[in-house]
């Protein structure tokens, strides 16, 4: 129970209450602010403590002020520095680096997203009590309106299974199962995963994929299936943002429902998204829709009553109020599982489909790639130095692929020259994918135009590979810090030899795979940092 107190100013005496030990919001908060310590000191979270503070400090002043014009009272903001703090923990602005825990930049995004959500709580209402967890709703919303290239949510993978990870899971597993256990609501976190993995399960195996930021090429599968069902954030959500006792159906069968519910709208709307922003939108907005619709599950599936496993006449007539009524009871629940499965199968195929499929653009590579790519000789290109602070879920398979993957690039730049002496746009498609792409067919339009055309051969002499960040939710690029001479040869509309030149170079290469395909695209030419 809250203790109260009182605060007198001048000849008035205001009642101040503060919270009690006991409160599960304090232990939420305990679980939440030891997950954004641990961000800010080993898990490299694109976070500032500035932004954190905006939006926590936000929602607390609006509380205490709407709550002091109802009551009163000074009562102590703890359901709103949750609001605020849970905002926090899954807003981040775009580009936003890590390591810099005391920059102010974007302070104001947090503290208007965690102010709106807050206002949620006494606009959005249903019967006197608010519809939509305020944080969840919030952050939805900002996503929505703001967009990738403003704003992102936290990452589902947050880094190599580190000590500094192995403590956040325990964290946020202990402390989630303390807190959904004393409020009775354990069984509805653990439905809503179970439900998750399946659905999630059903997804990967019916060949999704999706872009993120941290992966060098599509996540998919196996890969896919274990991000999603072992995200950190994804525990988050399912231990403090589900499970808010304000926002769940009142009966212990409609909770379960209500967990299920989510979970296959989760599925279903992660289904037909290709990147890992839209993927967390998705899941986030399924509670967003069930909080929406929570007035029929109380409606359809009340509380339980004392009585509520007694047959009803008929059954009982048929059954036997023993034995029978429990096979009963039994049957249906087994052909409701069966048949959910069956619903929700057919769903993830359908609203997976568009997310399936080779990548845009991307031609077969046949034997026009092949002619251009036997040119390349192996043993030309210098040994590849890795940069020690690479780090992603599939470093190992890359840097055992590392030649291979240099190898590659050299072959993809022979078949863009080749594309640009037969001014074939569907052959750049074969090696070239987003802005590479777009670049090179640019420069087949000039050369069209002009009559003049120059390609490019390179010989390396170093290759450094790194990554480098694409653009929002595009992925993550492998990229060749590369120096060498380029060969630039300039031909005539008739294919004749007009110049020819060496020069030096030093720049960065960027190759990444597509989804739908296992090939390396060229993505993108940049000058060298």
């Amino acid at each position: 129970m809250a203790t109260s107190r009182a605060l007198t100013v001048g000849q008035r005496s205001y009642p101040v209450v503060l919270p009690s030990i006991r409160d599960p919001r304090l232990h939420v908060a305990a679980v939440i602010i030891s997950i954004h310590i641990l961000g800010q000191l080993g898990l490299g979270f694109h976070v500032t403590v500035p932004q954190i503070l905006a939006a926590i400090v936000t929602c607390a002043v609006i509380e205490v002020a709407l709550t002091f014009r109802q009551t009163g009272a000074f009562v102590w903001p703890a359901s709103a520095m949750l609001t605020g703090s849970g905002v926090a923990l899954i807003l981040r602005i775009t580009g936003q680096p890590a390591g810099d825990p005391w920059g102010t930049d974007g302070w104001l995004v947090f503290a208007v997203v965690g102010g709106l959500a807050l206002l949620t709580k006494y606009v959005i209402q249903y019967r006197g009590t608010h519809i939509f967890n305020p944080s969840n709703v919030g952050l939805v919303l900002a996503f929505l309106v703001l967009g990738a290239t403003r704003v992102q949510p936290l990452d589902f993978w947050w880094g190599p299974l580190d000590p500094w990870l192995v403590l956040a899971y325990l964290i946020i597993i202990v402390g989630g199962t303390l807190v959904t256990r004393r409020l009775n609501l354990l069984a509805m976190a653990l439905t809503y995963w179970l439900t998750l993995a399946i659905g999630i399960g059903l997804l990967a195996a019916s060949g999704h994929c999706m872009t993120a930021d941290w992966a060098f090429g599509p996540v998919c599968g196996r890969d896919f299936w274990l991000t999603i069902v072992t995200s950190p954030e994804v525990l988050i959500f399912l231990f403090f943002m589900l499970t808010d006792p304000k926002t769940i159906p009142a009966g212990r069968v409609a909770r379960i429902a209500f967990a299920m519910a989510v979970g296959i709208g989760s599925t279903l709307l992660i289904a037909p998204q290709t990147t890992e922003f839209a993927a967390k939108v998705g899941l986030l907005a399924s509670l967003v829709v069930m909080c929406a619709a929570r007035p029929l599950f109380d409606r359809f599936l009340p509380e339980a009553r004392t009585d509520d496993d007694r047959p009803g006449p008929f059954l009982a007539g048929l059954f036997g109020r023993g034995q029978g009524a429990g096979l009963l009871r039994s049957g249906a629940r087994l052909g409701a599982g069966a048949a959910l499965v069956v619903v929700l199968g057919v769903g993830v195929v359908v609203a997976g489909n568009p997310a399936r499929g080779p990548a845009d653009g991307a031609a077969p590579a046949g034997v026009v790639y092949l002619d251009a790519a036997s040119r390349v000789d192996p043993t030309s290109l210098p040994t590849v130095d890795i940069d020690a602070s690479v780090t992603s879920w599939n470093v190992e398979r890359v840097r055992a692929q590392a030649q291979d993957l240099a190898l590659t690039l050299a072959q993809n730049l022979e078949v863009e020259n080749l594309a640009l002496r037969q001014g074939d746009p569907s052959i750049l498609a074969s090696v070239d994918h987003g802005e590479r792409l777009t670049e090179m067919e640019a420069r087949l339009t000039d050369a069209a135009a002009t009559g003049r055309m120059t390609i490019s051969h390179h010989r390396f002499d170093s290759l450094f590979l790194t990554t480098k960040l694409l653009g929002s939710q595009a992925g993550l690029g492998m990229a060749f810090d590369a120096t060498g001479t380029r060969t630039e040869e300039t031909y005539d509309a008739q294919g004749d030899l007009v110049t020819r030149r060496d020069v030096p170079f030093e720049q960065l290469f960027v190759l990444r795979q597509a989804l739908g395909d296992e090939r390396w695209f060229n993505v993108g030419v940049v000058p060298a940092p």
